[in-house]
């Protein structure tokens, strides 16, 4: 049965979707069958073999042609166009790879290593100054082409701005100060952090990992040209730039840009209302006023459910704490983050 095999896949530790890729079917699939006691497998499949299914005699002469001595070192994409200069054609590209793959024969044979997807490491925050991320965006100078370079480092629990600087040009030895600096403005042990990062040539500027290495801090980097894998810093920056206050022209001095950048820092930090955190602001959640404004909330939302009871066919909004937050998350079952 289907479902036991599933059962006893998932019993010895495989993962439910990786299972049912095995068996040609959907994790969802699996689910539907459970809720409606389905039992066996009922797909019918195909009636009648594809028209243009290879026979058993054109499968042996296409394996025996790939796999003669002028083109067993060679692709299927390589094969093909090679043949077709002899004029002759045995079959495409996809068909090669599928007897090739049905034949276990598409191991990787080149002396260079084969390529393998990496996830990024997982962080798990569940207070602050736990896990920051840090990043560098351009903010437009006086001269075309030029700009200033804001550092900004954030709180991955708390979504607050733990520290920023701003330079005239990038450099890991300002980025080494701006997080020297961060860590003695709050007072916190610098060992054990984790800062995240992207690839930037700051990021992984000698004096700046020589700086992280001293102080005991872990640090994490996205992979290779994946943006993704430093979203809240993305996030982040997002949220400066489309700032209705984000001035349309270029910064005329330092001086202003700092004057700008002193004044967004203060709003984000103690106005800006969260998505993912419940819509309290960075410092609420950092310095633990984040339970009294959310208990505070969930009174009100009973008080207007009391008052008219016949409005609300279901429980109220959501206002519980969040708990802990997830820099690169392996795959998993979790509870939602924000509304």
């Amino acid at each position: 049965m289907i479902l036991d095999l599933i059962d006893e896949a998932v019993a010895a530790g495989a993962r439910l979707v990786l299972a049912c890729e095995l068996l040609g079917l959907a994790a969802r699939t699996i689910q539907r069958w459970r809720e409606q006691n389905v039992g066996q497998d009922r797909r019918q499949g195909p009636k009648s073999a594809p028209t243009n299914k290879l026979s058993a005699e054109e499968r042996r002469e296409v394996l025996e042609r790939v796999n003669s001595a002028p083109f067993r070192d060679l692709s299927p994409k390589q094969i093909v166009p090679s043949l077709a200069d002899c004029n002759e054609y045995i079959a495409s590209e996809s068909t090669i790879y599928r007897l090739l793959r049905e034949e276990g024969q598409l191991a990787h044979r080149a002396a260079s290593r084969p390529s393998t997807a990496r996830r990024p490491r997982e962080h798990v925050a569940t207070g602050p100054c736990q896990v920051w991320s840090w990043d560098i965006t351009y903010l437009r100078g006086p001269l075309r082409g030029s700009y200033y370079y804001l550092y900004m480092i954030v709180d991955v629990w708390s979504r607050k701005i733990v520290g920023w600087a701003l330079h005239p040009e990038e450099s890991a030895t300002h980025a080494s100060e701006l997080f020297c600096n961060t860590c003695g403005e709050l007072g916190v042990d610098p060992e054990g952090i984790v800062l995240h990062s992207d690839n930037g040539g700051p990021m992984k500027g000698s004096t700046m990992l020589a700086t992280l290495q001293r102080l005991g801090v872990v640090a994490s980097f996205s992979r290779p040209r994946v943006s993704n894998d430093n979203p809240f810093s993305e996030a982040l920056f997002r949220t400066l730039k489309y700032r209705p206050e984000y001035p349309s022209r270029p910064f005329e001095s330092l001086a202003e840009a700092t004057s700008w950048v002193t004044g967004f820092v203060a709003y984000y930090n103690t106005e800006h209302r969260h998505s993912a955190i419940r819509f309290v602001t960075p410092d609420d959640r950092h310095f633990g006023r984040e339970e009294a404004v959310l208990k505070q909330r969930q009174r009100v939302y009973e008080c207007a459910r009391r008052r008219h009871p016949q409005r609300w066919t279901r429980a109220t909004r959501n206002w519980a704490p969040v708990g802990a937050v997830y820099l690169n998350p392996e795959t998993r079952s979790l509870e939602p983050c924000g509304d």
